[in-house]
């Protein structure tokens, strides 16, 4: 049985919309955490520090020391809830690529986790994030690729060609 499906990709690529399908389309009920319900709970100060999470102009995202303290704790009690038995969806964006991943892995350990790579071309993500109207302009095209960059997926779902249904029915199929 599956206890974790993380799904990766940039911002506006459709990951949350999956989330919600997937919560809808999976038999026994799961969580959906993401990066976002993480900076959410961050005190405003977090977000105008250095070494907190900055959104840059141009879209650029950078992260500082007290950042990753409290992300590791974060990943930490998500692997957490996951081992006490909650069937748990990361929605997550892997700024570091494959570092990124590799944090999630030692974390979670011996849980099995489904990875999912979540697609979406770079100009599709651009006019989401336009029309969302509460993201940093420039996030979604600056990160539509680097975000998978040494990422090894079990399976990839591209949103900017199939509806977040469907793909979370492919995903679905893919959990045991």
């Amino acid at each position: 049985m599956t206890d974790v499906i993380v799904l990766n990709g940039g911002s506006s690529s459709g990951k949350s919309g999956i989330a919600r399908c997937l919560q809808a389309a999976l038999p026994d009920p799961w969580l959906a955490l993401g990066t976002d319900t993480l900076v959410d709970a961050m005190p405003a100060s977090m977000q105008a520090s250095d070494a907190g999470i900055e959104f840059a102009p141009d879209g650029q995202v950078i992260v500082g020391p007290e950042f990753r303290t409290l992300e590791a704790a974060w990943i930490e009690g998500v692997a957490a809830m996951a081992r006490a038995g909650a069937r748990v969806i990361v929605d997550e964006v892997f700024l570091g690529g494959a570092d990124s991943q590799k944090r999630w892995q030692k974390a979670l350990g011996e849980l099995r986790v489904l990875w999912v790579g979540v697609r979406c071309d770079s100009a599709v993500a651009a006019g989401r994030e336009l029309a969302r109207g509460d993201r940093t302009i420039g996030m979604a095209a600056s990160q539509a690729d680097v975000v998978h960059r040494g990422v090894v997926y079990d399976l990839e779902v591209d949103t900017a060609h199939t509806e977040a249904m469907e793909c979370a029915r492919t995903i679905a199929a893919h959990v045991g």
